[in-house]
């Protein structure tokens, strides 16, 4: 989940635990459906008592309701900041002293990173857990698989399935056709800019949101094998999205204020800037920065490389992973395929804290079915809903990626300001993402 506060730009501690690699691993032939021991998935006798942390608003009501209907496992949640604020150095701490949660929230980014580090469950020891595929949307279950399809290192929970938010209002005014491909976009930001205004912003900090531009355009960013990782930062389509976004930049077609800073919102309250491609989340962050915009916005499909084309990133998103050490597998994956496949949870978890399901059933709720007064009725999810089924499911993420954030970011802020450009930071990140690998003892393929 990500809301206001975005993640990526907050390091990461280095922890000291045991770093491994993303193999499969399987203790012996008593299997189940995936490749862990199935013996490791028993029931436990007498009541369990689980703990649980997230940062989601309002968690508590959904752990309420699940230990109301199940006096033998009862849930005790805690709550925290979002991840790189805090939460996931936590967990790294209580892993490495032997006191981690039985369960807690893990953005898909982060998933890598707890896994070289041996801090997961493997799931896949769970029938349950290995059955639930068919109810997760195709790219959410590569994203807890980490192209292992022997192991499932977490159930997922939520997706950020990318759009075009857009001023419905001044494109009529102003007789611009509201762009479906990246060339009609362009084309729309020299005309917007004859009216001194911006198209969109540039983020320099969030680099999660280019990402998602690369996941649209078909690249790739990691692999991983038995071998080790292989890096591409700079790989043919992250060229092509650094390429065309260096252009509008030099060209002065985009903005480029700090994002989730007073200047950022009121670029978008006072009419400065026009659109905002960005994830389902995203309709609450506009609503929240630019409350005298209300009823003025609407949402269309993410513009296209190629004409007709349907693709979608992808920017956020989270699963539910169960940590090394807890005593009570079973139940802790009971607990987590129902707080994230169940309508009862999904309902709540949209209702407390608009979370986007990542079941197929959960993008049919019907509170996502209902026009939003902000985007002048539009049922807006339902574009969403197209998007998140428009997801490559193959996009991988590495186990360093707060420092690939930070890399990028810092290369990105200088090509703002007209030092270098935005395939200079990539490249430059390129090569520190192979030193920071190498010299945490991670296979890396040359």
């Amino acid at each position: 989940m990500h809301q206001r506060t975005r993640t990526g730009t907050v390091a990461l501690l280095a922890s000291s635990l045991l770093i491994g690699t993303l193999a499969a691993c399987s203790t012996g032939d008593d299997t189940a459906a995936g490749g862990a021991d199935a013996a490791a998935c028993e029931p436990s006798e007498g009541t369990v008592e689980l703990s649980f942390t997230s940062w989601i608003p309002g968690i508590e009501t959904a752990v309420e309701t699940w230990n109301e209907a199940n006096p033998d496992i009862q849930v005790t949640v805690q709550t925290g900041p979002n991840g790189n604020s805090g939460t996931y150095q936590n967990f790294f701490n209580q892993l490495e002293a032997g006191n981690a949660p039985d369960l807690g929230q893990i953005e898909y980014d982060a998933l890598p990173n707890f896994r070289v580090q041996d801090g997961l469950e493997d799931l896949s020891a769970c029938a349950d857990v290995v059955a639930a595929q068919e109810q997760f949307v195709d790219w959410t279950w590569g994203q807890v698989t980490l192209g292992d399809e022997e192991s499932v290192w977490a159930v997922p929970q939520d997706a950020g399935p990318m759009a075009l938010f857009y001023r419905a209002d001044l494109f009529e005014e102003n007789g611009i056709e509201v762009p479906t491909t990246w060339e009609e976009y362009q084309a729309a930001a020299e005309q917007i800019r004859e009216l001194d205004g911006y198209i969109t912003n540039f983020s320099q900090s969030d680099v999660n949101q280019f990402a998602g531009f690369v996941w649209q355009a078909g690249g790739q960013w990691f692999a991983n094998d038995a071998d080790g990782w292989s890096v591409t930062l700079a790989d043919d389509a992250s060229t092509q999205v650094a390429d065309y976004w260096q252009g509008l930049m030099s060209d002065d077609l985009v903005a480029t204020y700090p994002a989730w800073t007073p200047e950022w919102d009121n670029a978008y309250n006072s009419g400065e800037v026009w659109t905002w491609v960005s994830a389902v989340w995203g309709a609450n962050s506009i609503a929240s920065g630019a409350p005298d915009t209300a009823g003025k916005w609407a949402v269309a499909p993410m513009p296209q490389w190629e004409d007709g084309g349907t693709a979608a990133g992808n920017w956020g998103g989270s699963s539910t992973a169960v940590f090394k050490g807890t005593e009570h597998l079973y139940e802790a994956t009971k607990f987590a395929l129902w707080l994230n496949t169940s309508e009862e949870a999904l309902t709540i978890l949209n209702e407390e804290a608009n979370i986007y399901p990542a079941t197929t059933a959960g993008l049919e709720l019907p509170v996502l079915k209902e026009g939003v007064e902000f985007y002048g009725g539009q049922a807006i999810y339902d574009v969403f809903a197209e998007a998140s089924a428009q997801v490559n499911p193959d996009f991988v993420w590495g186990p360093t990626m707060t420092q690939v954030y930070t890399d990028v970011s810092d290369g990105f802020k200088e090509a703002a300001t007209g030092q270098g450009t935005l395939l200079d930071a990539l490249e430059a990140a390129q090569s520190s993402t192979v030193e920071a690998l190498e010299a945490q003892a991670i296979p890396v393929k040359q």
